[in-house]
C-alpha cells in the first residue's frame, strides 16, 4: 500500500471513528454555548396548589414551616428555608423549592428535573466522568489532529488549488480573529 492510499484509508478510519464523539462533542457545545439563553442540562417543572390564607405575617418559626408543610401533606422534614418577606417563605426539601405565599395560600412547587439527552451529553463533554473518559476524548482529539493533517494530502498529486489554500488559510484565521478581538 502506497503512502496515498495509506493517508485515505487512515483518514477514512479516524473519520469513522470519531462520528459519536463528534455528534456528542457538537451538539453539547452548542448548547453550552447557549447558557444564557437556556439551560439544557435541567428544565424547571412547577406545579400550584393552593391553602387556607393565613393572617400571619414576620418571622415563621420551626413549628410553623412545619405546620405548613403538613398542610400540603409534606413529610415534616426540610433541608433549608428562606423568607424573604414577611409574606412569603421558600422551603427547600429533596431537590425541590416549596414556596408559600401566606396571605392569598398560593403554594408553589419547583423541581429542576434533568433533561436526558443533553444532561447525558453534556455529562461526557464537560469531563464530569473524569477516569477512563479523559483518555478517551484525548484519543478524540489526538483523532481530530489526525483528521485535520490527513485531510490536507488527500488531493490528487501535485494539484494543490488555489481554492484549497483560501480555505485552509480561512479555517486558520477563524480562531485567530476572535482571539485578536476578545482575547
Amino acid at each position: 500500500m502506497g503512502l496515498r492510499k495509506f493517508n485515505h484509508a487512515l483518514h477514512r478510519d479516524i473519520g469513522y471513528l470519531c462520528v459519536g464523539l463528534t455528534l456528542i462533542y457538537a451538539l453539547s457545545g452548542i448548547a453550552v454555548n447557549h447558557l444564557h439563553h437556556w439551560n439544557p442540562n435541567y428544565k424547571v417543572e412547577k406545579a400550584r396548589a393552593q391553602v387556607a390564607p393565613s393572617d400571619y405575617r414576620g418571622v415563621l418559626d420551626e413549628d410553623r414551616v412545619l405546620e405548613l408543610l403538613r398542610k400540603i401533606g409534606e413529610p415534616p422534614v426540610y433541608e433549608n428555608i428562606f423568607q424573604p418577606d414577611p409574606e412569603s417563605l421558600m422551603v427547600f426539601v429533596e431537590g425541590r423549592v416549596i414556596r408559600f405565599h401566606l396571605p392569598s395560600g398560593v403554594v408553589e412547587y419547583e423541581r429542576a428535573a434533568p433533561r436526558a439527552f443533553w444532561h447525558a451529553v453534556n455529562f461526557l463533554h464537560l469531563n464530569h466522568p473524569k477516569k477512563a473518559w479523559t483518555w478517551i476524548a484525548d484519543l478524540y482529539a489526538a483523532g481530530l489532529i489526525l483528521l485535520a493533517l490527513t485531510g490536507l494530502l488527500l488531493l490528487p498529486r501535485g494539484r494543490m488549488r488555489p481554492r484549497c489554500i483560501v480555505l485552509i488559510l480561512l479555517g486558520l484565521l477563524i480562531p485567530v480573529l476572535p482571539l485578536l478581538l476578545y482575547y
